[in-house]
This record gives C-alpha cells, sequence and structure tokens, in this order.
C-alpha cells in the first residue's frame, strides 16, 4: 500500500504538474468546454468502452451512432429493456462478451438503485456509499467512476495512461492513482482551470502525440 503523502509533498509535486502544463501550452484561462452527456446510454455505452481501446476510432463512432440511432435510450428504464431483450451487442455494435456483460451488469446496479436519469447519475456519483457500491462490480475501478462524473458534469480527475505519462514528463515517480487524482485535482486549481478541463486538456494533449488531429468530442 502507498504511503498517502503530506500536504506539503502533495502540493509541491502540484506544482511541479503545474508550471510543466503552463510551459507545455495550457492557457491560463482554459476557455474549453468538456462536453457532458444527457443520454443514459451513450455516457454507459463510453464509459464500457473506453478501457483499452482507441477513442478516436472505436469508441466515438459507436458512441455517435448511439445518439443518433438510440434517442429513446437515453434513460435507464430503456436500457434495461434493452438488456432483457438481448439486444446490447446490436446496442453497442460490439460482440466481446467481457464489455457486453460489464453493460449489463451496470444497467442492473443502476436500476437496482432505481437510478433512471442522467441527473440522477449525477446525483449519485456525488455519494461516497454509492461510489463504494459501484467499485465492487467486476470491471468497474475508480478510474471509470471518476470517467463517469467527468461525463456528467462532475469536477474529477480520471487517472489514464495519459494522466501517468503526462506526470512521468513533469517529474513524478510515484505513480499510485489516488496519488495523481490529488495531485493534478490540487495543480488544476493552482491553475485556476476546472479539474474536468484539465484531465481533457491532458488527455487531448498526450493523445495527440499518438494520434494528430484527434478531439475529445462527442
Amino acid at each position: 500500500m502507498t504511503c498517502q503523502p503530506d500536504r506539503r509533498e502533495l502540493l509541491k509535486a502540484a506544482r511541479r504538474v503545474a508550471d510543466f502544463a503552463s510551459t507545455h501550452g495550457v492557457p491560463h484561462s482554459y476557455a474549453a468546454r468538456r462536453a457532458t452527456y444527457d443520454h443514459a446510454g451513450a455516457l454507459l455505452a463510453d464509459a464500457v468502452l473506453q478501457a483499452g481501446l482507441s477513442y478516436r476510432s472505436v469508441v466515438m463512432p459507436r458512441v455517435g451512432r448511439i445518439l443518433k440511432e438510440f434517442p429513446d435510450a437515453n434513460r435507464v428504464s430503456a436500457l434495461v429493456c434493452l438488456v432483457e431483450k438481448n439486444n446490447t451487442a446490436h446496442f453497442l455494435d460490439w460482440q466481446h462478451p467481457t464489455k457486453l456483460g460489464r453493460f449489463d451488469l451496470l444497467v442492473s446496479f443502476l436500476d437496482s438503485e432505481e437510478i433512471d436519469t442522467i441527473d440522477d447519475i449525477r446525483v449519485a456519483l456525488g455519494s461516497k456509499k454509492f461510489r463504494a457500491d459501484l467499485i465492487l462490480l467486476n470491471g468497474i475501478g475508480p478510474k471509470t467512476i471518476d470517467y463517469m462524473s467527468c461525463l456528467v458534469g462532475i469536477e474529477a480527475i480520471a487517472v489514464d495512461r495519459h494522466i501517468k505519462t503526462f506526470a512521468i514528463k513533469a517529474g513524478l515517480e510515484n505513480d499510485d492513482y489516488d496519488y495523481l487524482k490529488n495531485v493534478f485535482s490540487v495543480a488544476a486549481d493552482l491553475l485556476s482551470i476546472s479539474r474536468r478541463e484539465f484531465d481533457a486538456w491532458v488527455w487531448s494533449r498526450e493523445a495527440r502525440k499518438q494520434s494528430p488531429q484527434l478531439d475529445l468530442a462527442f
């Protein structure tokens, strides 16, 4: 288990990340507005598909298709019907059983918690108990929960490989999830940028180095 850093160590690391970001193009006042979902089906599809896949070539086209072809799947209750009819593979345009099962499990869990709309999901994600219960689901980790939080408008940092790469470039050695989440959260505060916008900026910056002209948009 990684020891929790003291406040001074955390602030020092956050300042290092903030300074590195400032010298590599992050605006002092970040004007971009990260998109949020108002469609439960698209949100859950994005959250389930994104792990380990190319966002640009795999996730984004499927989410766009869901928004276009399944406008009524904007509530969990509608997704329950879809799952019960074994239509998850068609809905996600995906065949591998792991992600299909994860989607079904997430829908079932939200339904059991009487969560139906995006507003319900947003409120629930603000509950420590809900997050603790959610993380017990197979395949759902802290990154997925924080990622979902970003996508519904909650200020959060979802620590993925891009955040970790950026941290290494900034001179950080500790790659513990909670440590980096706290460091980048404080760094965003030091930069006077919303945390979810800073998360999106880091993601876009590092992703562009692998795939030019890639934007984080829905």
